[in-house]
């Protein structure tokens, strides 16, 4: 990098950013943001490398974006929002963030702390408006680091702290806080150019823990694994094949948000685990939040569980007191390693490994035909989510047996995992445990930037369309070139809340209404519409026969034109999720 002293602070946080591997910073300007806006300027004709930015007219939608670039590439990405309010629109993003543990380097400016004299001070009613005595605090909970810049010639080394805390396990997102007066400040140059001096720490599994994980499964007559946020690479998506392949080890994926074996491996039973830990004496669960049922589920007395994931006992989850006789910390990939090699000197009986594999694969089979039979059951006007599943599921891997071409689904109250059919890592992901709606659509976009010839799919419902602020998402597709396709699977209600209802009332007056309060999301807006604005292709789908045509002139139009599509699928109010 070339000595410019005059450079700002503000330039010179964008150029150490890509110093880190950073490609875009997710930005919505506000009057905090002359000095960065200068800096880039600077910085640009300084020939300095530096990240992309991109505008985006919502901060909820910027943050989810960084999310969803992470979850398909493994490379943290930045966020820039504006004062306290924007960090407050953004704040549910962060939740989710959190809650999925991902790594992002999230930053907003602060208000001047000055009135007058100082170069940044306040010159507008809002520098008192915004003004707080504590703007952390918004986010505080919800990252793993938070700071507030005090001198520009710390810009190297916090932003080297930064990314090292984001990326040691647990993974999660930090916080910098920029006042605009040091924003304005001259910054030196040294180390902006350079990586991290500072290693993320990574843990790994204890090895007494480790073997006693591996004799107790060696061991069990009727282990069952649970996987909720898959197996932590592509790598560690192959390992868990051979091992649950060698070792006869059922998988169910309860309520997952990744996927951690291909849904047509036969080892694969479903989303229920239910009747596996009825019987289970072994129950091994792979970073799980929330594994089981608790109040429908009762695991038999003499059943060893074993916890593992980057924080096997989720610390910062005030309450959660699932059983745990033995815990595995590290990323999930790294367990599954460490897993397999204590396995090895263990000592099997084969016989019975051959014959639980085959009671294994037959109640694998049943399940995915199952599946099948509910999604084509549901093929009529409206159709269901299944039948959307099914189809979509079909579609990709025509896709990629005709095309090669991969494809990821993101999954936000749209199309259920089970009949989707995919057999690929990074192939899926849920909205987060935490339930801050509206991550879907930018967190696809976000996908789609990261990996220009993948197909991606943004499944939500119609209230989380809503949620995702559709015009700033569109807009920002539109004005990036992002051909993400977006399903809108429209049932013209909360039918997550309708089901929450039923599921703690099932006799109650609410089950047997036809029309419970505060769900109902009629009269439904035309949504293509919405898209159409932003100069989408769109089409509306009432008949589910209907469909599947529709979807390859969505991905015809994506693929070839390079376009962004909405689909707006008129669904029956039946499935949950």
């Amino acid at each position: 990098m070339t000595d410019t002293p005059s450079m700002t602070a503000a330039g010179a946080i964008f150029g150490k950013l890509k110093a880190l591997g950073v490609e875009y910073v997710f930005a919505n300007s506000g009057t905090d943001f002359p000095p960065i806006i200068e800096g880039l300027v600077e910085a640009h004709r300084a020939g300095i490398d530096l990240p992309k930015p991109i505008t985006v007219p919502h901060e909820h939608a910027a943050v989810s974006m960084a999310h969803g670039y992470w979850q398909v590439t493994g490379r943290p990405q930045a966020v820039l929002l504006h004062t306290n309010v924007g960090l407050a629109n953004g704040a549910t993003a962060a939740i989710n963030a959190w809650c999925d543990q991902v790594p992002m380097i999230l930053m907003s400016g602060r208000t001047p702390v000055t009135e007058h004299t100082r170069f940044g001070a306040r010159t507008v009613p809002i520098g008192w408006g915004q003004e707080m005595f504590d703007q952390e605090a918004l986010i505080r909970e919800t990252t793993k680091w938070h700071y507030e810049l005090r001198f520009a010639d710390q810009i190297s080394e916090v932003m080297d702290r930064a990314w090292a805390i984001a990326n040691s396990t647990p993974k999660g997102p930090v916080y910098l806080s920029l006042p605009r007066e040091v924003l304005c400040e001259p910054c030196p140059t040294a180390g902006l150019d350079a990586p991290s001096r500072i290693a993320p720490v990574v843990t790994a599994p204890d090895a007494d823990a480790l073997a006693c994980a591996a004799k107790a499964l060696a061991g069990a007559e009727n282990p069952i694994v649970i996987a909720q946020r898959g197996a932590g690479s592509v790598a560690g998506f192959a390992a868990l094949q051979t091992l649950c392949e060698t070792y006869a080890l059922p998988l169910s994926h309860y309520w997952s948000n990744q996927l951690a074996l291909p849904l047509s491996h036969p080892c694969q039973v479903g989303a229920d685990p239910g009747p596996w830990l009825a019987k289970a004496d072994v129950v091994l669960v792979l970073d799980a939040l929330a594994p089981w049922f608790p109040d429908r589920v009762k695991l038999p007395d003499d059943v060893t569980v074993i916890h593992s994931g980057p924080d096997p006992l989720f610390t910062r989850t005030p309450v959660r007191n699932f059983e745990a006789d033995i815990t595995l910390a590290g990323p999930v990939d790294r367990v599954i390693d460490a897993l397999t090699r204590a396995l090895a000197d263990q000592k099997t009986d084969q016989i019975c490994l051959a014959r639980r594999r085959d009671s294994i694969a037959l109640a694998a089979q049943t399940s995915r035909e199952a599946a099948v039979v509910t999604a084509q059951s549901g093929s009529g006007a409206p159709m269901t989510k299944d039948w959307v599943s099914l189809c979509l599921g079909k579609a990709i891997k025509v896709q990629a047996e005709q095309h090669g071409r991969r494809a990821t689904v993101f999954h936000e109250l749209g199309c259920p995992l089970m009949s989707l059919d995919l057999d690929q890592p990074n192939s899926y992901f849920q909205e987060p445990h935490s339930g801050g709606l509206g991550w879907g659509l930018p967190a696809a976009i976000g996908a789609q930037m990261a990996c220009p010839d993948r197909l991606i799919f943004a499944t939500m419902g119609d209230g989380s369309y809503m949620f995702a602020n559709p015009t700033a998402c569109h807009l920002v597709a539109e004005a990036n070139d992002v051909p993400v396709v977006v399903l809108v699977l429209n049932n013209e209600e909360w039918g997550a809340v309708r089901h929450s209802v039923e599921g703690l009332y099932p006799e109650g007056a609410a089950r047997a209404s036809n029309e419970v309060p505060l769900t109902s999301l009629r009269p439904s807006p035309d949504f293509t519409r919405t898209a159409d604005a932003s100069r989408a292709w769109t089409e509306t789908v009432s008949d589910g026969a209907d469909l599947p045509d529709a979807l390859n002139r969505a991905i015809e139009v994506a693929t070839t034109k390079r376009r962004q599509v909405l689909l707006n699928i008129a669904i029956a109010r039946t499935a949950p999720h």
